[in-house]
Parts: structure tokens; C-alpha cells; sequence
């Protein structure tokens, strides 16, 4: 894809993140190299200029001579290199990649063009720096995580490549790259900035959206497996609340059930007045949930568009402005509400997979097993569902509301914007995994019902059956969930059709 830094869509970065591979606007090169001949006029003044030549942090007023400007850089890659913990993910480190070429690429960090091409190429050879997970407070930048991927570019640490884990040296020669040398400004301008949270806190969002159109459509299946009615799911109702994204989901749900003749053989005479509020008031709680998600989409797309490092370089005339864009508040609050999102898409989803195991509620088989007390069912999968929302529930504390002071009270409020993204990927796995129990549950719901349900849920029901038949008799039940998380990860019910945060 044709990749324009500072114009890069939402679902463009998803396609980078899923794997596609980007080509960098041409256009951009001439604004990189007038930043990097703005750096050499600021150096050929003599004045100090942070992180150009002095020190970094609370050393910024410790000077630099001329000939230490290359070990500068340098030793700020290596030095900030002390991250810790498992590695990130590599669709997540492809992410930041592409993040911080798309920062540089906008000419206002005064790096040259060989280290733009440089972050272009190793995207595409697929050189994929490792980086420990660890280590990063949300400013100033991303330091730590932001140093192992730049050590990797000169030639230090490990990379991830076609032909497997190798030490970076050898993977740059490998693959036909030279290790960078660092001119002045470019180690700053490589370690400072959002990417690595911005990175995290994107492709947590990517998940959620999917996990959430999966979600609609398990919820719309269990309220035919419990005999629910749509009546709440009618527009007059939501009409009347005002709130679009609530609209648009009851929207989705009467597609979803439009046609079912489950739904059909209760219209009338039914004595049950109204549903339970997990399936009642779906459009409610679904519908603030994907105007949260579009609250931190159109957040991030913006962070992910921006110039983040220190000091910025303008050209008109040549001169250096320190700031405070590494500042990662912006992502620390987009990854808290993703990470309340994540939580309520799991509870919503536990509360129905409870209802349908309750006969009392469901009235439908105890567990829904045909010969209950020989068989225990659906029993203790309702209770992994609960212990997987009880886990996101601990997660969903916000991050942003945390502060600790760093670099010798130099740096002094932080956004911990990097762990409050970071623990996204992990709740979305449980999300999906609690989704993944309501499909399984709902299908076996809809197994008693002699009539079928509308064209779009068996469908759906028709999918999970290809790998996992109905529960007849208990079995080893965890290849079932296995199976039907697999599914779900691998887009199954995350259709396009469906509401989405983009």
C-alpha cells in the first residue's frame, strides 16, 4: 500500500498490522532532507542544542563536543536499551515500525533520508527487531522499548527474519542491509516518541473491534436459543435515546435475526413479559461500547499520524523547539477505555452464557446437556467465562490515573500509557475466549429448538459445527472452546457488514 506519513487511515494501519506491506510516499523525502540540512545549519551556529549536542535528561546542560556527536547518539541507543520481559509480539513491532517511519518521514525530526529507507527496508525484508516488552513509563517516549529497536538498527541485539531468530548483525548482512551510524539528533529521534504504546494500544483496538462484532452476533444467537424477543431491538426505542452508536447496533441486531423462525414461533402468546437485561438491553451496552471504541479509534489515528520525538525541527527558518509531544497521555486514556470496553464485552457475553445454563431463566435443558446429573454440560465452561471477566475486571483498573517521577525528577509526571496499552492483547484473548463459550452455548441452545433461526445465525451456527458437534454426552471439552477461539481469531463472525470502530 502507497504509505503517506502524517495521512495513513485507521484501516490502513490495521492492514499493517494483520501484514500487508507499505511503499513510502516519495513525496516525503524532500521535507526529511531539508530537516536534515536544518540540523547541520543549527550545528554550524555553535549554540547548544538539546539532545543535538548535550547530554540528554538531567544531563541537558552538560555540553558535547563536535568530534563525540556520533558516540553521542550512540551511546543514548545503547545506554536506553534496558528493557526487560517477554518479547512484543511481531505484528505489534511491525507496527511500530511503520509508526516511527511515518513520525520521521515528516521531516520535523531532522534525520536523514538513509534511516527513513532504513526502517522502510526492514519492514520490508521483514527484519523484526526484538524487543522486550518492559520498561517503558509513557515519556519521555518510549525509551527503553523504542532503544532495543534502534540497537537492532545498528547492528546490536536480536531480530526476527524469514529464515528465524539471528543476532541483528547478521541479520542486516544477511539481508543485504549495512548497520546504521548514527548522525547528530538521530538516536534522540529514534528513542523518543509514542510508537511503542500507540503500537500496543492499536492493535488492542483491532482485536476489540473484532471480538465486538463476534459478540453481536453470539448475543443475537442466544436470544433465539433462549426464545428471546427483538421487540427492544425495535429503531422507535432507540430513536428516542438519541445515542447513534446504540441505534446502529440495534440496527445489527435486527439483521442479525431478521427471517428466524424461532423468533417467529413465540411472537404471540407468549407469557414472559420481558427478557433479561443481557439480552434486552444489548443495543444499550454494545451500542456505548462501540462509541468508546470510536472514541479511542479517532484518538489513536491521530497519535498514530503525529510527530512525537524531541526537539522538533522546523526549517523556515532553521531552528530547534523542545516540547513535550513524547508525552503518551493522549494513548494512556484511548488504552483505558479500550480496556473498559474489552471488560463489559466479556460481562455482557458471561451474563447471557449464565442465562442459558439456568433452566429457570432459559428453559431450556439444565446445562444445556440433554440428560443432566449424568452429564454436567455447559457447567463449569459458564464458570471459565466467569473467571476469565473476573481476570479483565482486575485489568480494567485505568492506567492513565498513575504517575511516577523519573530521570531524577527531571521527567516528573509520566502517563504509563505503555502498560496500560500492553495489557490490551491479553484481554481481548479473554474476551474472545468468553465469546467463544457464548457461541458454543448458544449453538447447543438453538440444537433443542426443533425450527430454525434466520439465514445469518445458522450460518453462524453452521460454521462452529464444522469443527465441533453438538454436546450430546460430556467429553473432553476444552478442544471445543479451543476450537471455537480459533475461529473467532481467525475473523469468524467479524463481519464487514456488522458496526466497526472505522
Amino acid at each position: 500500500m502507497m504509505f503517506t506519513p502524517g495521512d495513513v487511515t485507521l484501516s490502513q494501519w490495521r492492514a499493517i498490522y494483520r501484514g500487508a506491506g507499505l511503499a513510502l510516499d516519495a513525496a516525503a523525502i524532500p521535507a526529511v532532507a531539508a530537516g536534515e540540512a536544518a540540523v547541520a545549519e543549527i550545528l554550524s551556529r555553535g549554540a547548544p542544542v538539546y539532545g543535538i549536542n548535550t547530554g540528554f535528561g538531567l544531563l541537558a546542560s552538560v555540553r558535547i563536543a563536535p568530534e563525540d556527536l556520533a558516540v553521542l547518539q550512540r551511546n543514548l541507543v545503547l545506554s536506553h536499551a534496558a528493557g526487560v520481559g517477554e518479547p512484543v509480539p511481531v505484528p505489534v513491532v511491525r507496527l511500530m515500525l511503520a509508526l516511527k517511519l511515518g513520525s520521521l518521514a515528516q521531516g520535523a525530526s531532522g534525520i536523514r533520508v538513509a534511516t527513513v529507507r532504513m526502517l522502510e527496508a526492514m519492514l520490508a525484508k521483514g527484519l523484526i527487531p526484538v524487543i522486550p516488552a518492559q520498561g517503558s513509563v509513557g515519556a519521555s517516549g518510549d525509551l527503553a522499548p523504542l532503544a532495543h529497536m534502534a540497537a537492532a538498527m545498528l547492528g546490536v541485539g536480536q531480530m526476527i527474519t524469514p529464515e528465524g531468530p539471528m543476532p541483528a548483525a547478521t541479520a542486516l548482512e544477511r539481508f543485504g542491509l549495512a548497520p546504521l551510524v548514527l548522525a547528530p539528533k538521530e538516536g534522540l529521534a529514534l528513542l523518543n516518541g509514542t510508537q511503542f504504546s500507540t503500537a500496543y494500544a492499536l492493535a488492542g483496538l483491532f482485536e476489540a473491534e473484532q471480538v465486538f462484532r463476534a459478540a453481536l452476533v453470539t448475543g443475537a444467537l442466544s436470544t433465539d436459543a433462549a426464545k428471546g424477543t427483538d421487540a427492544p431491538f425495535d429503531a422507535r426505542i432507540h430513536a428516542l435515546r438519541r445515542h447513534r452508536t446504540q441505534a446502529e447496533v440495534a440496527e445489527a441486531l435486527r439483521h442479525l435475526m431478521h427471517g428466524s423462525a424461532i423468533r417467529a414461533s413465540h411472537r404471540e402468546n407468549d407469557e414472559r413479559v420481558q427478557d433479561p437485561y443481557c439480552l434486552r438491553c444489548q443495543p444499550q451496552v454494545m451500542g456505548a461500547i462501540l462509541g468508546v471504541l470510536r472514541q479511542a479509534a479517532a484518538t489513536l489515528e491521530a497519535e498514530a499520524n503525529g510527530v512525537t520525538d524531541n526537539p522538533l525541527i522546523f526549517t523556515s527558518p532553521a531552528m530547534a523547539l523542545s516540547g513535550g509531544n513524547f508525552h503518551a497521555e493522549p494513548v494512556a486514556f484511548a488504552a483505558d477505555m479500550i480496556a473498559m470496553a474489552l471488560c463489559e464485552i466479556g460481562s455482557i457475553t458471561e451474563r447471557r452464557i449464565a442465562m442459558l445454563v439456568d433452566p429457570a431463566l432459559s428453559r431450556l435443558p439444565a446445562f444445556l446437556t440433554p440428560r443432566p446429573g449424568l452429564n454436567s454440560g455447559f457447567m463449569i465452561a459458564q464458570v471459565t467465562a466467569a473467571a476469565l471477566v473476573s481476570e479483565n475486571k482486575g485489568r480494567a483498573f485505568p492506567a492513565s490515573v498513575d504517575s511516577i517521577p523519573t530521570s531524577a525528577n527531571q521527567e516528573d509526571h509520566v502517563s504509563m500509557a505503555a502498560h496500560g496499552a500492553r495489557r490490551l492483547l491479553a484481554m481481548a484473548e479473554n474476551a474472545r475466549a468468553v465469546v467463544a463459550i457464548e457461541w458454543l452455548a448458544a449453538a447447543q441452545g438453538c440444537d433443542f429448538h426443533a425450527l430454525p433461526s434466520s439465514p445469518v445465525l445458522e450460518a453462524a451456527r453452521a460454521a462452529l459445527r464444522q469443527a465441533v458437534p453438538r454436546l450430546d454426552e460430556d467429553r473432553y471439552f476444552a478442544p471445543d472452546i479451543e476450537a471455537a477461539i480459533a475461529f473467532l481469531r481467525a475473523g469468524a463472525l467479524a463481519d464487514e457488514h456488522l458496526p466497526g470502530v472505522a
